[in-house]
């Protein structure tokens, strides 16, 4: 298997950065299940972290992330934000089976958190099996229906399962319940860009590009749609606004390879994605 570019992996692959981030905030959220015994005391000698050292620890990188909510989880295995917190460290890492593991501890005591059935989804589509994503996503729409993550993230799933007709519905009513919000109108460009809409992606990403807080995510899947239709000089200014120069070179250079000849067809986005 050949070596993708940042930027091919970004958005070949359906990143998570875009198909609805951990650190996504959803609308009015359904209440998190908690186990009905107490929670244990913390193991002497042991301390859990304070409030302010918990989110603290989103400032790490992923490694460190890992190892202070696996320590946490380790003192209260009932703990869901850990094993949560746990599982998106891993998820970050590339880890994705480790990742679903953790969350699903989380589910072992509270079946109906929604966070941790959004990061087994989000582990399964990150390793590429959508079709395991769907149910669990499922879960979480019904336990939060106004929630746009998990709405967002079935599309990608049924995506992944070759149910192109579900992945629509689902990311129309992602759009429905959230339509300003620059990951959602990323994933349903991204739907459009591989069943052979370029024109229609193009547009999505441009618009969600031009939210505020847009992810790195959206501008980089637009220079890949720019990037295809043979556009390298709009393709560059984008991919120059999150990556240094050596990565730029990397990026520019796979486009150029990826785009058509003078006599051939715009190349399709699945043809790249083949090409992984």
């Amino acid at each position: 298997m050949c070596r993708m570019s940042a930027l091919a992996a970004t958005a070949l692959t359906l990143s998570l950065a875009c198909a609805v981030p951990a650190s996504a905030k959803a609308a009015k959220p359904a209440p998190v299940a908690t186990p009905a015994a107490a929670t244990p005391a913390a193991p002497e000698g042991l301390r859990r972290a304070t409030a302010e050292e918990r989110s603290l620890a989103a400032r790490l990188d992923p490694l460190a992330r890992a190892a202070f909510w696996g320590r946490e989880a380790d003192i209260d295995p009932r703990d869901a934000e850990a094993g949560v917190g746990l599982a998106q460290a891993l998820r970050a890492m590339g880890k994705y089976d480790d990742a679903a593991q953790a969350a699903q501890r989380v589910l072992v005591t509270a079946p109906k958190n929604v966070e941790a059935l959004l990061e087994v989804a989000r582990a399964q589509v990150a390793r590429g099996q959508g079709f395991y994503a769907i149910e669990p996503a499922r879960q979480a729409q019904e336990l939060a229906p106004r929630d746009w993550r998990a709405p967002s993230l079935l599309g990608v799933a049924y995506d992944q399962a070759s149910r192109p007709e579900e992945a629509l519905a689902a990311h129309s009513l992602a759009a429905s319940l959230a339509p300003e919000n620059p990951v959602v109108l990323c994933n349903l460009a991204l739907f459009y860009a591989s069943h052979g809409d370029a024109p229609r992606a193009e547009a999505l990403l441009r618009s969600a590009a031009a939210k505020p807080g847009a992810p790195m995510a959206v501008r980089q899947n637009l220079a890949l749609v720019l990037g295809l239709k043979g556009r390298f000089d709009e393709a560059e200014k984008l991919v120059r606004q999150d990556l240094p120069p050596e990565a730029v070179a990397n990026n520019m250079a796979f486009l150029r390879a990826a785009a058509p000849g003078p006599a051939g067809p715009p190349r399709s986005w699945d043809s790249v994605r083949t090409a992984q």
